[in-house]
């Protein structure tokens, strides 16, 4: 099994080049680096967790620059967007800025995108775009970057992405950067499924048909959408962002369903100093031992 850690990236934390270099030392195999570009003031759409809206998502740091100061700090490790609100974005923008950082970090950068829960930060950035239909939105979104990355020239024709044939560069090392969706609801597993290179649900949002909290049930029914795709399921690695607190067992019980890549949170998605964040990998280090040698 592999490990990564997704950090806050304010500004007032650890810097991203000495959590990716702390990470990579400690043997863990990603850092993740999530994104709110902004919190509208007048926001009304409840925090998905409940309860106040934590500071850390007012304070986040663009994701793709903080994982370029991490590139250049380490040398194996994965940099990956945990996650990236994709339809936030300019198309080729977006496209370009990814590729330029694979081409930076070596091939290093796997792309976690999603469609968001924010309904007024979303409209500010597209209000061309009802939110009701972001789902749709985002695997055309999806398609397009891969169609950007690979073909030369390039061309995009949707519903809602457009571009006029067109020499996109550079282009990634494979001609391709891996996206790992993070789609664990009843509208969002099913286009995970058919989509995704990856899965990267959290664990508090997998659940059981009846609703309880079931990261093993919400594996066996997208391992059987995956095959209803006409897709191999071991071909789909699945990564699990673990949100509660960090214990052995939930680890084995990950390994066991099969679980690729497990993602352990900050302590609370509140700023914290540098020194808070050592002493918490200082705290679930004794975790990664035994996988990781």
């Amino acid at each position: 099994m592999k490990f990564g850690y997704l950090g806050v990236n304010s500004a007032a934390g650890i810097r991203p080049g000495r959590l990716a270099a702390e990470l990579e030392s400690r043997g863990y195999e990603s850092m993740w680096m999530p994104e709110h570009s902004h919190i509208p003031a007048d926001r009304r759409t409840p925090y998905p967790a409940g309860g106040e809206l934590p500071d850390g998502y007012y304070h986040m740091m663009s994701p793709l620059v903080s994982l370029a100061a991490a590139a250049e700090a380490t040398n194996t490790l994965t940099l990956a967007t945990g996650i990236c609100l994709a339809l936030e974005h300019d198309l080729v923008d977006l496209a370009t800025m990814a590729s330029t950082l694979d081409v930076l970090s070596e091939g290093r950068l796997l792309l976690g995108i999603g469609a968001g829960w924010n309904a007024e930060e979303l409209a500010n950035h597209r209000p061309d775009l009802p939110f009701r239909s972001r789902y749709g939105a985002l695997i055309e979104r999806v398609i397009a970057l891969r169609t950007l990355w690979a073909d030369d020239p390039a061309a995009c024709d949707g519903r809602w992405d457009q571009v006029a044939s067109s020499w996109v560069y550079p282009k990634p090392l494979r001609q391709r950067i891996p996206i790992a969706l993070g789609l664990a609801g009843s509208v969002g597993l099913p286009l995970a499924a058919a989509h995704a290179d990856e899965w990267c649900p959290i664990d508090v949002e997998m659940h059981a048909p009846d609703g309880r909290m079931s990261p093993s049930a919400a594996i066996q029914q997208f391992r059987l959408a995956v095959a209803g795709a006409g897709r191999d399921p071991t071909d789909v690695p699945i990564t699990i962002f673990a949100m509660k607190p960090p214990r052995a067992d939930i680890v084995e019980r990950y390994g066991a369903l099969g679980v690729h890549r497990v993602v352990f949170g900050p302590m609370a998605m509140t700023q914290h100093r540098a020194d808070d964040t050592l002493r918490q990998l200082d705290t679930i280090q004794p975790l990664l031992a035994p996988h990781t040698g």
